[in-house]
């Protein structure tokens, strides 16, 4: 099995739910064309994926797999190899990072989600591989407690794009827009 490909897919569970009841992971979005190309992976591993759009008058798109080796509880920490850790942080990045959408605004590269102990993680590969970044925040305890948010160092915003990059289709266009190497 790719061991590139795994890691890959176990970054984008940041952005999945898991199904008890039917031993399914869940991803959800509007951008479709990235979940073809989530699907695509899963069947270059002989894994059975399907997409189904969610509600008819939503905007709303869901990848479904029951690929047993894809867990939750991961720890990014058994990776291996650069390349398996760049493609976990790659995931990571394409279903819990971030961007600026318009020139206007100034650029940022940002990982956020719920799960503290997660995101430490990631952010701590991105040191380990050279990435700088800043601390682990909340941006409002009253608007969510437990919430966290850090940003990649203006410093690695090539590094970063050059080693990690990014597989989403509308994330890939934003920085090979914002960042040029």
């Amino acid at each position: 099995m790719d061991k590139i490909t795994v890691a890959y897919l176990q970054g984008t569970l940041g952005d999945s739910t898991y199904s008890k009841l039917h031993k399914t992971y869940r991803i959800s979005q509007n951008n479709r064309e990235w979940l073809l190309m989530l699907k695509n992976l899963l069947q270059s591993l002989e894994i059975k994926g399907w997409i189904y759009k969610e509600g008819k008058s939503r905007d709303v798109y869901v990848l479904e797999t029951t690929f047993q080796s894809l867990s939750g509880d991961f720890d990014p920490c058994s990776l291996e190899t650069t390349e398996e850790k760049q493609a976990y942080i790659r995931g990571y990045f394409d279903a819990e990072g971030g961007t600026s959408r318009v020139n206007t605004v100034r650029f940022y590269l940002q990982f956020a989600e719920k799960n503290k102990t997660r995101i430490e993680k990631v952010r701590n590969l991105l040191k380990e591989l050279g990435i700088n970044c800043g601390k682990i925040h909340n941006p409002s305890k009253v608007t969510d407690p437990d919430y966290w948010r850090f940003y990649v160092s203006a410093d690695s915003y090539d590094k970063f794009v050059k080693e990690i990059g990014s597989w989403h289709p509308r994330k890939q266009k934003l920085l090979s827009k914002r960042v040029k190497i």
